[in-house]
């Protein structure tokens, strides 16, 4: 029997006329900093980007915007939807034309196709713009509005996330008591995160063993839920059902399911293992697990995470070169989520990769909300925020308040920031809201009212970012059918603000009617001098952000 050795595994290739040399954008990043944006010009020669891990990656998103390097306008873009290992190369030749190849990548070396198989490969997508990079960003929201389907118009609901409260701390008592303020302030679904199944009081143990802990839940998982419920707020539970920990009775009992390449040892990261999910066993064990938690108790949020990528591309007793594992392991995820969206369509799943690693295409059409990054803390989250909304829609961009004080930029910001910040998306919180004061609580109930009241513009909404995290000016405006909300931040210092005369921050909106009258903020200005003057906004050490809705007016 010949067998057909595939090496490379492309999807698509494009052509884009660049005369001058091309621009090449793209995000990079790492765990905590995804989505930063880079621009590099290429004026010859070969450039790549991707990830060999198994997994989308922090390192590079499958998304590349190329124009010619003397124009700003006509962009042309390509993204990838595969959420295994992938490549995107653009090389300009001697006649200006710059291709680009994107595709899947064979890490475990050539795949074997027998006589009468079939291999498909992913999904490439390209798109164009005469709008620059910002115009391609709108492209790219249309077209993963349209991979939302019907599942678009649900309403976003406000969620609690516990982990930042309690980390793995997790009991009954503590879970109620932060419910209790999440119903106060208004948030609609609460998320039970890491800690919650047996065997779990750190990262050391129990992944794989999904059955809630009846130390930590004494009169019963069943009855917990049901106390959350009556608080008035849907349920959410937290689950990495890829992982398995050595100190597990999973892991006891299959320590074949995980992957490792004979005669090399196996490595941990965070303490677990990697299954191999492209076994159909561990398939069927993954999708029972979930499925069997959805039916068994009142759950309408589930966050499925990744906190490891594959390291050993191997299964045990079977040759390095002859399984194609990537495959294997993505087709049975995508086809997990599918039919627990098909079971279970009530269920918001949210995707996230200790933090944005699992952010594609594919992911897009397959999960209701994706984590850009585990990194909350406000300056941070704006610039990994900004890069995100270059390449993916706002519809799926979780994003929590909490009190993180940063990684990269430890510079304070307000609660007020806070909120709007993650108002740029769907809105969560995540601090440990027992702590917050009266006054903090009062604050943060006005904020989710006031995001209620038009988180449809903001997901559904076509967005114009305006100037950025490293700019004077650093908003972002959605609109939908006449509504306009901008979303305002102040990302430089805030030393001598309101203490001097200062001229105001002057934001120049985008696609409005010029004769039409707006009120915006108290005071009634034209389409066009909110375009081309701009709508004003005045920052102080107290006041770091704003959300500000510009309605039409008649008057």
């Amino acid at each position: 029997m010949t067998l057909l050795q595939l090496v490379e595994l492309g999807s698509a290739g494009f052509s884009v006329p660049t005369p001058h040399g091309a621009r090449l954008t793209y995000l990079s990043g790492q765990w905590a900093q995804e989505f930063t944006p880079a621009t590099t010009e290429l004026r010859r020669g070969r450039f790549e980007i991707g990830s060999t891990l198994g997994v989308t990656g922090h390192q590079f998103s499958p998304y590349l915007a190329v124009r010619d390097a003397r124009d700003t306008g006509p962009t042309w873009g390509v993204a990838l939807a595969w959420t295994g290992s992938w490549r995107i190369v653009a090389e300009r030749d001697a006649a200006g034309l710059t291709r680009i190849r994107a595709g899947r990548v064979a890490v475990e070396g050539p795949l074997a196709l027998a006589p009468g198989a079939t291999l498909v490969t992913p999904v490439a997508a390209g798109a164009y713009s005469a709008e620059g990079v910002d115009g391609l960003a709108r492209v790219w929201h249309a077209y993963e509005r349209g991979l939302a389907g019907d599942r678009l118009t649900r309403t976003r609901k406000v969620i609690y996330n516990s982990w930042e409260a309690t980390y793995f701390d997790v009991t009954a008592a503590g879970q109620l008591a932060l419910a209790e303020v999440a119903a106060e302030i208004g948030v609609e679904t609460f998320v039970v995160d890491d800690g919650w199944f047996v065997g779990r009081g750190d990262d050391t143990a129990g992944l794989g063993d999904w059955t809630p802990d009846p130390a930590k839940f004494p009169d019963g998982f069943d009855t917990f839920v049901d106390r959350v419920r009556k608080l008035g707020l849907e349920f959410g539970l937290w689950v990495e059902p890829e992982m398995v920990n050595p100190r597990s009775a999973l892991y006891e009992a299959h320590p074949d399911w995980v992957y490792q390449v004979d005669g090399r040892p196996r490595t941990t990261i965070r303490n677990q293992y990697l299954l191999d999910l492209g076994r159909p066993e561990v398939e069927e064990f993954v999708h029972s697990t979930l499925d069997g938690l959805l039916r068994g108790y009142d759950i309408t949020y589930l966050k499925w995470d990744f906190n490891r990528p594959r390291t050993e591309p191997g299964r045990m007793g079977v040759p390095l070169e002859d399984p194609d594992l990537d495959g294997a392991h993505v087709a049975a995820l995508y086809r997990i989520l599918e039919a627990l969206r098909r079971d279970h369509p009530h269920v918001t799943v949210e995707g996230c990769a200790a933090g944005g690693a699992r952010v594609d295409l594919a992911m897009a059409s397959r999960v209701d909300v994706v984590w850009p990054s585990d990194n909350t803390a406000p300056i941070d989250r704006l610039r990994i925020q900004d890069g995100y909304l270059r390449a993916h829609a706002p519809h799926l961009m979780s994003s929590w308040v909490t009190d993180a004080t940063g990684l990269f930029d430890t510079r304070p910001r307000s609660l007020a920031f806070r909120f709007v910040l993650a108002s740029a998306g769907v809105l969560g919180i995540g601090a440990d809201i027992r702590r917050w004061s009266a006054a903090e609580r009062t604050e943060a109930a006005r904020w989710v009212a006031r995001y209620k009241q038009v988180r449809d513009v903001v997901t559904q909404g076509e967005v114009h970012r305006i100037g950025g995290p490293d700019e004077e000016r650093c908003a972002v405006q959605y609109t939908l059918d006449g509504r306009v909300v901008v979303l305002a931040w102040n990302p430089g210092p805030l030393d001598g603000l309101g203490t001097v005369p200062a001229r105001p921050v002057r934001l120049k909106l985008r696609a409005l009617d010029p004769a039409t009258r707006y009120a915006a903020a108290g005071a009634l200005y034209s389409g066009a001098h909110l375009m081309s003057a701009g709508l004003p906004v005045h920052w102080t050490a107290d006041h770091d952000a704003d959300l500000i809705e510009v309605t039409q007016t008649s008057s």
